[in-house]
């Protein structure tokens, strides 16, 4: 409800994403792993051949390594013809290779740099023999992320395998400190129901990202596949961790699907193409898509509401204002305890304090609405019949949702709330930089002071997260729990419409 600014927005464009990496014949792994992987998560995806392997789903039979300057060819016949985005890098066969790649990357300087350093594969065969260590090693401060398993992080520490996520964390903050690189720590060789991965910044930071282990033998190409995600997502979103958050989600439901194809008779591989075969969790961020375009002539409506063109042109009678701030404060002391219900459902220890830090917001607008706003335009009213039914529909949904059904409830309060304050914001700073035609002075607005309060980042940012986790929980949940959330969101987009009306009706 209260201080906000533009609503999110998504960049749909198709970006450029080069895999430096092996060739696995069988399909699962390796180049032919991060082409599927690029092109399922919206990438055009190129590819210069580092080495060639004889492998299946069984495990490597034989390496072929190409001369190093074919490579060399490669990478600059690319690289003069076509712009790229992201580069991912897999295999690199010998020190002579990796140093060509380092060669290319001084000289061309990609914006997003992934690289998986493959030395061990899933079947547990060695791809990189031990002359090549120190140059991968380096090679590794070249990088914007890098992707090690458990056995990789440990050869690039000089360590023990780790064999707690304590230990594999403990390890990641070592690489990521000592190489000025972000280190993505993996979970999956680690026992447990649930499968984690953290993002390790160089200041030794962590954000952790947690789902269900999925249970399945077909795990071929796992650490390719992610990577190459992971390059194609920030090329796309430009923030990490919702580019981890995208890839996660993305290989977690390839994993899920991956029995269904079927290839090989030993680790097979991720079904890369899950979301194009069959009815499986929307990817990325299309849930919420869908949820806006669900809602447009809802949201046509507010804005063709008379309350919301009156306060956008200062024409709004006072005592309307002053019913709308009453029954906001009401709805915010509601609204703050929701969120708390949300944080204690919430899966992971982000989204707790996402939504914990949300509900002391709650109630700090709601003292500041009381010390000055109210102060400014007093009324004494109670809970209004729209506000009561807003929170009625909250409040039961709290209690009998899922979590997934909860956070779709809470959003039409961040996204619709921002859409409205984008808005008005934005007439509201032309009506000033237009003035009123004398000495360039701006047109008295009797609510300029508060319709400024919309230009609040902290809430554009917190709008944005709250997207993300929406989509991350129908990812999750079941095609019936999306079903719940989408009409948990839909009552709650014409509430929001009710609450910005109501002080027509009943102020």
């Amino acid at each position: 409800m209260t201080s906000t600014v533009a609503s999110a927005s998504t960049d749909p464009a198709v970006v450029r994403v080069l895999s430096i990496a092996g060739s696995d014949p069988s399909g699962g792994a390796g180049i032919q792993a991060d082409l599927k992987s690029i092109a399922a998560n919206g990438g055009y995806g190129m590819a210069a051949i580092t080495a060639l392997t004889a492998q299946n789903t069984h495990g490597v039979v034989a390496v072929h390594v190409p001369p190093a300057d074919f490579l060399t060819a490669q990478l600059d016949a690319v690289s003069a013809d076509i712009a790229i985005d992201a580069v991912k890098i897999g295999m690199l066969g010998n020190t002579e290779v990796i140093n060509v790649v380092a060669d290319w990357l001084d000289a061309q300087r990609p914006a997003v740099v992934v690289l998986d350093p493959v030395m061990v594969a899933t079947s547990g065969d060695k791809l990189l023999g031990p002359e090549a260590a120190t140059a991968l090693r380096a090679l590794v401060r070249k990088a914007h992320l890098v992707t090690p398993n458990l056995p990789e992080l440990a050869v690039l520490v000089d360590q023990p395998e780790a064999a707690t996520w304590a230990d594999a964390l403990d390890q990641g903050k070592l690489l990521a400190v000592e190489s000025g690189v972000r280190v993505l720590v993996k979970g999956g060789h680690l026992d447990g129901d649930e499968c984690p991965d953290a993002l390790v910044a160089p200041d030794g930071s962590v954000l952790e990202e947690r789902l269900p282990r999925v249970d399945t033998a077909n795990t071929h190409g796992t650490g390719c596949s992610l990577s190459a995600a992971l390059a194609t997502a920030m090329a796309r979103t430009g923030e990490w961790h919702a580019a981890l958050r995208q890839a996660k989600g993305w290989l977690h439901d390839a994993l899920v699907h991956a029995d269904e194809l079927q290839v090989g008779s030993g680790a097979g591989p991720v079904n890369h193409f899950h979301r194009l075969w069959s009815t499986a969790a929307p990817a990325a961020d299309e849930f919420t898509l869908q949820l806006w375009e669900d809602t447009a002539g809802l949201r046509a409506e507010i804005f063709d509401l008379e309350f919301i063109g009156a306060l956008g042109d200062g024409s709004l009678k006072e005592r309307h204002f002053a019913y709308y701030l009453a029954q906001d404060a009401l709805y915010l002391n509601s609204y703050s305890r929701v969120l708390a219900r949300a944080s204690g459902l919430a899966p992971t220890e982000d989204e707790q304090r996402f939504w914990a830090r949300g509900a002391q917001q709650c109630l700090a607008v709601e003292l500041e609405l009381h010390r000055t706003w109210l102060s400014q335009h007093p009324t004494e009213v109670e809970l209004g019949p729209v506000t009561k039914s807003y929170v009625d529909h909250l409040t039961s949904v709290s209690a009998q949702g899922s979590y997934g059904e909860l956070v779709a409830a809470l959003l039409p309060c961040y996204w619709l709330y921002a859409e409205v304050g984008a808005v008005l914001h934005g007439n509201y700073l032309q009506g000033v930089q237009k003035g009123d035609g004398g000495a360039g002075q701006a047109p008295a607005h009797p609510y300029g002071s508060w319709l400024e309060t919309y230009a609040d980042p902290e809430f554009a940012e917190a709008t944005r997260v709250a997207i993300a986790y929406t989509d991350a929980a129908a990812r999750a949940g079941s095609a019936a729990e999306r079903a719940r959330m989408r009409t948990a969101f839909v009552a709650s987009a014409r509430y929001e419409r009710d609450f910005f009306d109501a002080p027509r009706l009943h102020a």
